[in-house]
């Protein structure tokens, strides 16, 4: 029985996936699996997975084009066979200790939909800096029946797959996906556990800057959203790691001729990356955290 799916879109950005699923591979325990959704990538990623997948370290491979990254996750959750998912972005930091104590949880309580937590993030531009998030006022505040929804980040959300006839898949119409995941999922209603620790860290670079594609779009899709889903705001329209990629983005497009977007230094990438592994795993070492269940009093 495979109690555990992680699954990966990616496309075209090697250097970072071979770090994130070399440590995850490294780590698989028997009861999980790898599911990876190749958007017909043009770099090394292609040869990397395959390779992967003949020596049996990845369990679901597909590689061919997709409309959009909704499109590529929405595939690679119908492709997960575990009772739980755990959305693994290729370049973002994980800690497996506090998924699978997330995932425990989950199994332990069948009817918890979906599980979500406290979260880091930082930039490549400056890594020794790392910034705690937390979305549990706003759970808080939506438990209590004060707000009708609010937003939070899907880099650091665990999903019970038999809860998706309810809350269903990404909508690909939407450019800040995860925002309006996030809004339908506790609009909803859906049974919601908060984990109080830390199980991702979100990497910024130039290269994920996706929403400044068509941020008027973005800005448009999020005006209708917080009408349909009544929400009232928490001085963001977005999630909050969204707003930080969009501001530290409109500054690098703002010195993009001291800086080109399409080009990262790689030379340190593992050497920071490492770093952000040893900090986020000794954050979770600390046995202080808690889940708060949405239908607690």
């Amino acid at each position: 029985m495979i109690t555990l799916s992680y699954i990966i879109a990616t496309r075209n950005r090697f250097p970072f996936l071979k770090i994130t699923l070399d440590r995850l591979i490294n780590n698989l325990e028997s009861d999980e699996e790898i599911v990876v959704v190749d958007g017909n990538s043009t770099d090394e990623t292609k040869q990397y997975l395959n390779n992967c997948l003949k020596e049996g370290k990845i369990h679901q491979y597909i590689s061919e084009p997709d409309k959009n990254q909704a499109h590529a996750w929405n595939k690679a959750m119908l492709l997960a066979k575990g009772t739980i998912i755990k959305k693994i972005i290729d370049d973002d930091v994980f800690c497996l200790a506090a998924i699978r104590k997330c995932k425990d949880y989950m199994l332990q309580n069948t009817a918890i939909d979906v599980v979500i937590s406290n979260d880091l993030s930082s930039s490549l531009l400056d890594h020794k800096t790392i910034t705690p998030n937390s979305r549990l006022q706003q759970f808080e505040k939506w438990k209590n029946k004060i707000n009708p929804s609010f937003t939070f980040g899907d880099v650091h959300m665990l999903v019970r797959k038999s809860s998706l006839a309810y809350i269903g898949l990404y909508n690909t119409s939407f450019i800040m996906m995860d925002w309006e995941y996030s809004l339908r999922i506790t609009y909803l209603q859906a049974n919601i556990a908060y984990y109080s620790g830390f199980n991702a860290l979100n990497v910024f670079h130039p290269q994920n800057v996706s929403s400044l594609k068509n941020e008027k779009l973005a800005f448009e899709q999020g005006k209708r959203a917080e009408i349909f889903f009544e929400y009232a705001g928490d001085k963001a329209e977005i999630s909050l790691w969204s707003r930080v990629k969009i501001f530290i983005g409109n500054i690098l497009f703002r010195k993009k001729d001291q800086f080109k977007l399409d080009v990262i230094n790689f030379e340190n990438l593992e050497e920071i990356y490492e770093t952000y592994y040893l900090y986020i795993n000794s954050l979770n070492n600390i046995d202080k955290y808690e889940f708060y269940n949405c239908w607690q009093s």
